[in-house]
C-alpha cells in the first residue's frame, strides 16, 4: 500500500513537472530545464518506462541525458537560454510600473544568470558519433 501511495505521488509530482516545464517554453520567467530534471527524477523513481520515454524524446532527451551523464549543459542550449533569460527578463522590467519591482527582476536575472553560467558546458563535439 505504501510503495503504490508513493508510486502515484512520484508520478503525479512527474506529470505536473512535466507540464510547468512544457509550459516553461512559452512564458517567461518560468524555467523548462529544472522541471525537465524534476519529472525525470520523479519517473526514474515512479516509472522506468515513462523515464525511458522522456530521454528517448527527441528535444528533452538530449539535455536529460547530459545532465545525467556530465552534471553539463550543451554550449547551444546554455548560450540559447541566456538569450531567453535576458530579453524575458527585459520585457518584464519594461513591463512592470513599480521601480521596486523592476530592481527586484533585475536582482533575480543577475542571480540566475550568475547560477546558470556557472554551470559546466559539454562540448557538442563530444556526442559526435566518431567520439562515442
Amino acid at each position: 500500500m505504501g510503495q503504490t501511495l508513493t508510486r502515484f505521488a512520484l508520478l503525479g509530482f512527474g506529470w505536473l513537472s512535466l507540464f510547468l516545464g512544457f509550459v516553461g517554453i512559452f512564458l517567461p520567467l518560468l524555467p523548462t530545464t529544472p522541471f525537465l530534471l524534476l519529472a525525470s527524477a520523479c519517473f526514474m523513481r515512479g516509472s522506468p518506462k515513462i523515464a525511458n520515454w522522456l530521454l528517448q524524446h527527441p528535444h528533452f532527451g538530449p539535455i536529460i541525458d547530459n545532465w545525467q551523464r556530465n552534471r553539463a549543459i550543451d554550449r547551444r542550449i546554455k548560450r540559447r537560454a541566456n538569450v531567453f533569460i535576458v530579453l524575458s527578463f527585459a520585457l518584464s522590467i519594461a513591463l512592470v510600473p513599480a521601480l521596486w519591482h523592476k530592481l527586484m527582476l533585475l536582482t533575480m536575472a543577475v542571480v540566475l544568470l550568475i547560477w546558470f553560467n556557472r554551470l559546466r558546458e559539454i562540448e557538442p563535439v563530444a556526442r559526435a558519433p566518431e567520439n562515442t
